[in-house]
């Protein structure tokens, strides 16, 4: 679970209570330039700054990474043609406006359409997908072994009446990634793997808070209140109001994931599947071994030193999709169905590296409880990484430094 941040550590924490159990963190991103067949997009910065989770690694979370750039990859958004580090797009990969694309939809935690509202079960898999999928399979799929679900992160809410508190940044913390910004403390909340806000098992200490008022999603990588003091690792703010562009906060930018992603965006809920739909993609995570190294694709915006995949690897920001032959009825019961169709039609993002594959979100705060559907962490464990197909591969970049979006 414990991170080092490589050059700029952010992680999410998503708003009401979360599933995501101890998770290794330890990424770092890569300073240096990572050339891989021709098409990594190179932003050669200084290398102090990319050893964000590097270091830890726990049972619910193991951060890795290898894989290799598809040479004719495309990003599943726009692609701006005339960057310089960007790398030729796949001509299998539709915009997403397309009609084939599944289309795209707010609602939602975001109101705006964003990539992981976006339906790709009409489009046709990478070029290079069955060379990535090979490669991961041939590494020993999932870091678990076996598809199994982390259901421990916790997700709180926020009002008006919610402090809004300072904190005292800690090594954890980087600019310009990070945001040192007045922070929502819920009364009565906990942290990731936590009872309250104390940090006592050194883990990833995630807060996640929904602040309802501003429409805003605040994410915090290893939190810490202990003494009256508030301390703070990374920290990402989220409008859920704006329409991100395909780099999201900015290339070279972590959140508090890894891959620079907001965690609570990629969280099925109980209340999610009790209703039958699961409308957004979802979030997994590989070992740092088989994660490519130092590279990332949009929508992903940040890769870690840490990473150690061959070029044959999935890069962070990869998009994997559930094969649409994929036999549903195998599964226990119909709530794993929902799961296995969010899958199909919305497929799952690399956001950071460790062992559990599958996050969703804890059910302490919400209607439904996951025991109460038949769920369990093993619910999904007979799906394998052969029965997946990436979708949607861009450019790759191997970018050091942050730079921040609008």
């Amino acid at each position: 679970m414990k991170r080092l941040l490589d050059a700029a550590l952010a992680i999410g924490v998503f708003a009401s209570i979360g599933a995501c159990a101890s998770s290794d963190d330890a990424n770092g991103v890569g300073g240096g330039p990572q050339g891989s067949d021709g098409d990594v997009a190179i932003h050669a910065s200084s290398p102090a700054r990319r050893w964000r989770h590097d270091a830890g690694a726990s049972d619910a979370a193991t951060h890795d990474a290898g894989s290799a750039p598809d040479a004719n990859a495309s990003d599943s958004s726009a692609h701006d043609a005339s960057s310089p580090d960007a790398s030729s797009p796949d001509a299998s990969s539709p915009d997403a406006s397309s009609p084939d694309s599944g289309g795209t939809s707010g609602g939602g935690l975001f109101t705006q359409p964003q990539p992981w509202t976006t339906r790709v079960d009409g489009i046709a898999k990478s070029t290079q997908s069955d060379t990535i999928i090979q490669a991961l399979a041939a590494a020993g799929g999932w870091g678990t072994g076996s598809f199994q679900m982390d259901m421990s992160i916790e997700v709180l809410s926020a009002d008006s009446q919610t402090p809004m508190r300072a904190f005292t940044p800690t090594s954890d913390f980087y600019s310009p990634d990070c945001d040192n910004v007045p922070f929502p403390v819920p009364p009565g909340g906990a942290l990731e793997g936590e009872t309250g806000y104390a940090c006592t098992q050194d883990g990833d200490c995630h807060l996640l808070v929904v602040h309802g008022p501003s429409q805003k999603l605040y994410e915090m990588w290893r939190a810490n209140i202990t003494g009256g003091t508030f301390y703070g690792g990374c920290t990402a703010v989220w409008d859920l109001t704006k329409v991100y562009p395909a780099n999201l906060r900015g290339d070279g930018c972590t959140s508090a994931d890894a891959g620079g992603f907001p965690i609570t965006a990629m969280l099925a809920t109980a209340d999610e599947v009790a209703a039958g739909d699961v409308p957004h993609a979802l979030r997994f995570i590989l070992p740092n071994a088989r994660i490519r190294h130092d590279t990332y694709v949009h929508p992903g915006s940040h890769t870690t030193s840490a990473t150690s995949g061959g070029t044959n690897m999935p890069p962070y920001g990869v998009r994997f999709r559930l094969r649409a032959d994929y036999p549903l009825s195998s599964l226990p019961n119909q709530a794993a169905r929902t799961l296995a169709i969010a899958l199909q039609r919305y497929g799952m993002f690399l956001a950071d590296g460790g062992n559990v594959p599958l996050t969703v979100r804890s059910d302490r705060s919400t209607q439904h409880t996951w025991a109460s559907l038949g769920i369990d962490a093993r619910s999904l464990g007979a799906i394998t990484a052969s029965d997946f197909e990436v979708v949607n591969l861009g450019a790759t970049y191997s970018i050091n430094d942050c730079t921040r979006n609008p």
